[in-house]
């Protein structure tokens, strides 16, 4: 069976700071320390709504503008009372896993995930360690336009001090979740491609704990990220495929994005595994454990998802794009696994958020106990081509264009689903045509049974999307 979800979602309002997942510019530009102030003083005002004292995690990527953004936000808590936990440099999902461990009342990470150095960006995150989405955040961007912030009397301002086992705690609640004796009798051998970002503070320590043989690559936190930028397309990972291939015999490759929220694969053979066959992968093996269940995810996700989730007498439930309304709809549906396609998947035995590490660890277990190769595994996944293409769109046309779009796909009499932008089903494949939440463009998802039908179907949409956008 398959469900699709539009609770509590509205696009239509949408904040106008925050994305999809947080806020984000080119530092000094469009995220500067004038913004991340006010973004303090009104998440610390929006606290304070509730409790007069707040305590509130923070911490961040390794951008060469981290402190600057972060210091300049915790200004802004501590000046409405908040007391602020400063964790330093971690992945994303250490810092939310630490909220729960600390039983603090919020959480900030300052990350601009996969986006090129120049960029940075702040992600708020509620006491669950889910990231906010619409509600609360349109709350806090009132509260940011109006000005109306609480400030706290001289004698209550808030108090900043620093805590940095999160890493620790972290990677010893993803060991209590694995057969760790199952994968260090396997001995997997691993190159862990860190990029020079959040990773490089916990993956390489994980998988030694884990009993795997490791070589590392780009494992120094560097905010230039010199080796290649920190989006894991497979353009950006020659050196970890190269050095994968050099390994030889059964060694895999993992890459993680900036904030190491992600995790994508490479297989023995040098292969890279795209998002949507690892997130079928683990999804086959959650749904089967739990002997069925609710698997989550967004509307973008591969059609292989969905056939081996319900091979495996699962149920799919679709959301729109973005991992907090993933996240949130797992938790509220009480979902056994979900996840994106781009490599983000959600382990709800360990929290509601993307995990990099936690899903390089499950496939390693996958691994041990099932005694196949990460390559076996993936060919077990029914294989589609997907073909990922964009147009750029001025912010005041998004909407008429994305409504011009539904209008005209009506008319054609062809199914359509709008649970975030436009899902067009076709007898060969379909097609998402769906506006960012991040940048002026719109994004153009097209898949089928074959690339050539994937990308002719891509180059169709993509030029009707064009047109629309020029007569507006």
């Amino acid at each position: 069976m398959t469900r699709r979800s539009n609770k509590n979602f509205d696009r239509g309002k949408m904040p106008k700071l925050f994305g999809t997942d947080g806020v984000r510019g080119v530092t000094n530009k469009d995220m500067s320390p004038e913004l991340a102030l006010g973004i303090g003083l009104a998440f610390g005002t929006w606290l304070k709504k509730s409790n007069k004292k707040r305590k509130v995690l923070v911490g961040s990527d390794t951008r060469t503008s981290r402190d600057m953004i972060k210091f300049a936000f915790c200004s802004g808590l501590l000046s409405t009372g908040c007391d602020v936990i400063d964790q330093g440099v971690l992945p994303s999902p250490a810092l939310q896993y630490s909220i729960k461990h600390l039983k603090a009342d919020a959480g900030a990470i300052i990350t601009a995930s996969h986006n090129p150095p120049s960029f940075n960006g702040i992600k708020l995150v509620e006491p669950t360690g889910i990231e906010m989405i619409s509600r609360d955040l349109e709350e806090i961007e009132a509260i940011y336009f109006k000005k109306c912030f609480a400030f706290a009397g001289w004698d209550e301002v808030g108090k900043i001090s620093r805590w940095e086992g999160g890493t620790r705690v972290y990677i010893d609640a993803i060991k209590s979740r694995v057969d760790l004796e199952a994968i260090r009798k396997a001995k997997p051998k691993v190159v862990i491609d860190c990029a020079n970002g959040a990773g490089a503070v916990c993956a390489p320590y994980l998988l030694q704990e884990l009993g795997c043989e490791v070589v590392s690559l780009n494992a120094q936190p560097d905010g230039l990220f010199p080796c290649h930028e920190p989006e894991p397309l497979k353009e950006n990972l020659k050196e970890l495929i190269n050095q994968v291939r050099t390994q030889g015999g059964t060694a895999i490759g993992v890459a993680h994005d900036g904030d190491a929220d992600r995790a994508i694969f490479i297989t023995e053979d040098g292969s890279y595994l795209y998002g949507d066959k690892t997130l079928a992968l683990v999804a086959a093996h959650e749904i089967k454990k739990n002997k069925g269940g609710l698997f989550v995810t967004a509307v973008s996700s591969s059609t292989c998802v969905e056939d081996v989730v319900k091979k495996k007498g699962g149920e799919v439930l679709y959301t729109p794009i973005g991992s907090p309304v993933v996240a949130h709809e797992m938790l509220r549906q009480k979902a056994v696994f979900g996840g994106e396609e781009n490599g983000g998947l959600i382990f709800p035995e360990l929290q509601y958020c993307r995990d990099g590490a936690m899903a390089m660890a499950r496939i390693l277990e996958i691994m041990a106990k099932s005694g196949k190769s990460l390559k076996e595994l993936a060919a077990e996944v029914p294989t589609y081509s997907l073909t990922k293409t964009k147009v750029h769109c001025p912010q005041e046309k998004k909407e008429k264009t994305k409504q011009r779009f539904i209008s005209e796909m009506k008319k054609e009499g062809v199914p359509i689903q709008t649970i975030d932008g436009a899902k067009v089903q076709l007898k060969d494949g379909w097609v998402l045509v769906r506006p960012s939440g991040t940048e002026p463009i719109f994004r153009i998802f097209s898949e089928a049974k074959d690339p050539e039908t994937s990308r002719k179907l891509s180059q169709k949409y993509k030029s009707k999307v064009e047109e629309i956008i020029a007569e507006i």
